[in-house]
């Protein structure tokens, strides 16, 4: 993976990306004692991907709380306590777990600050595991980003490394306005990268080059940067050269990198897991012909997921996007 940290004498140390959240969820709890963490098994167990582990053993148990298994009263409550001064972080064990607390979200959380004029904010992080390719069960895989980008009031991102992991959920928590921050679960301990060991933030809105090209603009996001990457080192054996956008926040999403990036190579292939239809690779195309349309080579192309749930572990390798399918990609739109 490509490293964004700046060639300045900061110590550093080599983690995953889970590691990374656990330890941006200590830098605040640490600086601010209104932040709380809350959630299924976040305390004594220390969730279900350890990502709270050992937290609650150095802040207690009245700030690392086990709560009952109800997504919808995880938000509820934490919405009250962000709008009585406190910062909370909940968790919700698998993003496709996230559809009883739809509604608290969508009524609540993302309308407060709109309702009451201004006179009260919503400072809360909703964590969400996220994705396929680890052979989970139903609903546990699935990429539900696209209900939530059109959500007006709510802000989301989704870090691909461990150096943007910790910077992006210190940004969320210190946020004034609800985030929901999309852990993709494939990426937790796939690799690990050198982070810095105090307080930093990654800039909410900020996409980020992962790889230079002339050629093909390749955009992307959560589990998918390490694969496309790894794709646009073959094409350029293939004598294609490609530039990786990896998106970071996807509402607000990063319009003029996008812009900046499709003028300079005139192509661009969108890649994401999630359904195609009604994905976030059409509002991506849409920024795109409302930026850069005069200057495409070739028609906009997306890989994604098909319009199916998640299939069964069986399946599932067929219903990702694949090297081979982002390669046709590739292919096609410079062979226009």
């Amino acid at each position: 993976m490509t490293s964004n940290i700046t060639e300045t004498k900061i110590a550093t140390k080599s983690i995953t990306l889970i590691q990374a959240i656990n330890d941006g969820m200590k830098t605040v709890l640490e600086r601010d004692d209104t932040t709380l963490i809350l959630g299924e098994d976040v305390g004594k167990n220390g969730g279900v991907f350890r990502a709270t582990d050992g937290l609650q053993e150095i802040f207690g148990d009245d700030r690392v709380i086990d709560t009952p298994l109800s997504e919808s009263g995880i938000i509820g409550t934490s919405i009250g306590l962000a709008v009585n001064g406190f910062k909370p972080i909940a968790e919700i064990q698998f993003m496709g777990f996230i559809y009883p607390a739809y509604d608290q979200i969508m009524t609540h959380a993302s309308r407060i600050r709109m309702r009451t004029m201004g006179r009260f904010s919503v400072p809360m992080v909703i964590r969400a595991p996220f994705g396929a390719g680890v052979r989970a069960p139903e609903i546990h895989s699935d990429s539900a980003e696209a209900l939530f980008t059109h959500m007006p009031g709510i802000k989301v991102v989704c870090p691909a490394t461990p150096y943007d992991a910790k910077g992006l959920l210190i940004s969320a928590v210190e946020d004034p306005d609800p985030v929901l921050y999309m852990e993709p679960m494939h990426n937790y301990r796939s690799f690990r990268e050198e982070v810095p060991i105090d307080y930093y933030t990654v800039e909410i809105g900020k996409g980020i080059k992962r790889t230079e090209g002339e050629d093909v603009t390749l955009i992307t996001w959560g589990a998918m940067v390490p694969l496309v990457e790894k794709v646009a080192n073959q094409a350029k054996e293939n004598g294609i050269s490609c530039e990786v956008i990896d998106l970071r926040t996807l509402y607000p999403i990063d319009e003029g990198l996008i812009a900046e990036s499709v003028k300079k190579t005139g192509r661009a292939v969108i890649i994401h897991e999630a359904p195609r239809t009604g994905g976030l690779g059409n509002d991506i195309v849409s920024i795109i012909n409302d930026t850069s349309f005069l200057y495409l080579k070739a028609p906009i192309e997306r890989v994604t997921g098909f319009d199916v749930p998640v299939p069964f572990s069986s399946l599932e390798s067929h219903y990702l996007p694949t090297p081979d399918r982002i390669l046709k990609g590739i292919e096609k739109v410079t062979n226009f």
